[in-house]
């Protein structure tokens, strides 16, 4: 072992029996890191001779010696009756975390080659870093795990807190936690468990040490499309499929029967289109697409619209029957009426659907000077118009929408 500080090099005359029998006295306080303080070590018995030898030596961990740095060293010499002294050597220095269970010896040599020691345990108080581990990231579903650790003697207590984003007060109440191992667990996690989390070591009643950590779930939620689906011709269409998740997905719009991406964009993204027409209708795809994951939502856009009555409606009249067509087009479909036949007893309707096309066709028999109105009507409103025929007294047709 190193030999620790300065050495006495004086004599004190004592019986062989008694040196070898005695061992010295070390006092070592309560030893806290970074605060300096002072072991003592006296020399067994009283000397009437010249000073015994005192020496200080350190024996590290795994058997390594070493000094003690920044360390000073001081004999006293005391007189306790005339002609008797009681030496004794103090040792300040400031302990550190690596001089914990360590062991320091204070060896008394006296006159004669007579040597006596004694070896004690340093026990230091201290407390390290905080060291978080495992991984800020998680797929939702899955356990969160992550370990806070600090190296300390007493052992700490660790509590983990999550931190509210309004205000900012910690809640331990949706998390499993050991304060023994500094384990913090959430089982099936969910996006409203991302966040700053803050481990706090307590050490001896006091906090000494605290760390944050944020965490971030990855998740996906299925695209919501906002706004309205029915719109008349001629005006504005627009969609927006906004997708939540973490990392922001990428919103792709397209119609169906057709790869043209409409548009696209991070999060969210608006489907725009002015002035709408018929071949507008139909069914768009909004897909989100999130790491390895891809979600798709469909909505079906309806045109509602209504046209005049067609130019081919028309009445014709072969002997005494009379055959009108009336044809319109429109959504939601057009129904049609013959108002002015409603006393007319002879009559027949045949209406005949072809896409957004409606044909109503009224044979009258017996018809005399009869005047015929066609009306055709949907729930959008109303539009009249007039025609005339050479074969009635009057052909009139309205639509009403």
């Amino acid at each position: 072992m190193f030999l620790l500080l300065w050495t006495a090099v004086l004599l004190c005359e004592i019986s062989a029996d008694t040196g070898l029998s005695q061992k010295p006295t070390v006092v070592i306080p309560p030893l806290t890191a970074g605060q300096q303080s002072t072991l003592t070590c006296t020399a067994p018995g009283l000397c009437s001779g010249s000073d015994p030898d005192i020496t200080w030596s350190w024996r590290g961990k795994r058997n390594n010696d070493s000094y003690i740095t920044g360390n000073t060293t001081e004999f006293k010499t005391e007189n306790v009756t005339d002609g008797t002294q009681r030496h004794s050597s103090a040792l300040t220095f400031n302990p550190l975390s690596k001089h914990h269970t360590t062991s320091v010896t204070c060896t008394v040599s006296f006159r004669g080659e007579i040597t006596t020691e004694e070896t004690q345990t340093v026990i230091v108080s201290y407390v390290k870093e905080v060291q978080i581990t495992g991984s800020r990231k998680v797929t939702e579903g899955e356990t969160l795990s992550l370990t806070c650790s600090v190296e300390s003697f007493p052992p700490s207590l660790i509590t983990w807190a999550k931190m509210s984003e309004s205000d900012l007060q910690e809640d331990t109440d949706t998390f499993t936690q050991d304060q023994r191992t500094g384990a913090l667990s959430i089982y099936n996690v969910t996006a409203e468990d991302s966040g700053q989390y803050v481990c706090t070591a307590t050490h001896l009643n006091k906090t000494h040490k605290m760390r944050n950590v944020t965490v971030t779930v990855i998740y996906i939620r299925k695209p919501q499309i906002s706004g309205s689906t029915a719109v008349n011709e001629g005006d504005v269409l627009s969609l927006t499929c906004s997708a939540e998740s973490f990392p922001p997905s990428v919103i792709m719009w397209t119609k169906l029967s057709s790869n043209t991406t409409l548009h696209n964009g991070p999060g969210s993204a608006t489907l725009v289109i002015p002035n709408v027409t018929a071949e507008h209708s139909g069914q768009y795809i909004c897909t989100a697409n999130h790491l390895n994951t891809t979600l798709t939502e469909r909505v079906t856009v309806t045109l509602t619209w209504i046209t005049e009555i067609q130019t081919g409606s028309v009445c014709e009249l072969q002997s005494d029957v009379l055959t009108c067509w009336c044809v319109s087009e429109g959504f939601p479909l057009p129904t049609f009426k013959w108002p002015l036949l409603e006393d007319h007893t002879q009559y027949s309707v045949v209406t005949s659907v072809s896409k957004q096309t409606v044909n109503s066709t009224v044979t009258v028999r017996n018809h005399g000077n009869t005047a015929v109105e066609c009306v055709a009507s949907n729930e959008n409103g109303e539009v009249n118009q007039k025609k005339s025929s050479k074969l009635l007294q009057g052909w009139k047709s309205s639509l009403r929408f």
